[in-house]
């Protein structure tokens, strides 16, 4: 039996919770995890895992091999890569968590990156602007951005992103100018659901203090292009993410709304798995992400 192959399979048990969500993980069929677990706790002596209809638990002998084997997993990963060329390496799978604006225009670019320095790295990039736990979905990094929950993770601050209130110049034409907060209400609002869903925006005033503006929501979407094309075409005023409107912001088919105001910026964080050391691959992409989104708050 391949003993670190076991192994990684055991850590994304424990991980997953269920053989089921870890046997997707890893590409396996469910049978041949729960195989290769029976195999691991004969090969070591010991029950390593409770199972219960739903799900499963470490034992305590369990526990101990799961924090070693993820020890020895990364300093495996290292051992390999201190004899590798250099553009060998990083190796293996990497899975990455995004909320899905900032994951399509600021995230995707940094993978592509990744993977023209590292081609035997393999990737896989899920897109939900949930709060997901790296440990809970199986993932590696998740990239959150806004308040962080509770959750069994470490946070790695990545900086802030940006956030403008924009509208087309064909919307002013027709509809007339933005020129105070309290004109917000006059106008139909376009937000990805959740957002503010109290219909009240956060303005930061030019002294610094926060000044609420009541908006009038007209249409709500579950992803942010909808709302972004809706936008473009003229059929309201919204919030969105710098990097995805810098771009038309500078050609001129989008125009900010008060801009002696501030949307307050949403912090951005990286979530990694708290009881396992850093892989390298984890931390290359880790360093990536922070270049990426230094490069984004440069003044231009």
């Amino acid at each position: 039996m391949d003993l670190l192959a076991a192994m990684r399979i055991y850590v994304r048990v424990v991980e997953r919770g269920t053989m089921s969500g870890a046997a997707r993980d890893l590409d396996m069929g469910q049978p041949a995890v729960s195989e290769r677990i029976g195999r691991l706790e004969e090969l070591v002596g010991a029950k390593l895992l409770m199972r219960s209809a739903r799900t499963l638990q470490c034992t305590e002998a369990g526990k101990v091999f799961y924090e070693r084997s993820c020890r020895l997993l990364a300093d495996a990963e290292e051992a390999i890569a201190s004899v590798r060329p250099a553009r060998e390496t990083l190796d293996g799978r990497l899975r990455i968590a995004s909320s899905q604006c900032y994951g399509e225009t600021v995230v995707a670019d940094v993978l592509r990156l990744a993977r023209a320095r590292y081609p035997r790295l393999r990737i896989d990039l899920v897109l939900n602007d949930n709060m997901v736990d790296p440990v809970t979905e199986g993932v590696d990094i998740s990239i959150r951005l806004g308040t962080l929950g509770d959750g069994r993770f470490l946070a790695y601050p990545m900086g802030q992103v940006q956030r403008f209130l924009i509208a087309a110049p064909s919307y002013l034409a027709e509809h007339g100018p933005v020129l105070a907060p309290s004109d917000l209400a006059r106008h139909p609002f376009i937000r990805v659901r959740g957002i503010f869903p109290n219909e009240q925006l956060s303005l930061i005033h030019p002294d610094g203090n926060i000044e609420p503006a009541s908006i009038r929501t007209a249409f709500t979407t579950t992803h942010w292009r909808p709302m972004f094309d809706m936008i473009m075409a003229g059929a309201g005023i919204g919030v969105v993410q710098e990097p995805a409107c810098t771009a038309r912001l500078a050609e001129g088919s989008l125009v900010r709304l008060l801009p002696g105001y501030t949307v307050p910026p949403f912090p951005v964080n990286a979530l990694t798995p708290v009881a396992r050391p850093q892989p390298l691959k984890v931390r290359m992409l880790i360093e990536l992400l922070r270049e990426a989104q230094a490069g984004q708050e440069a003044p231009a």
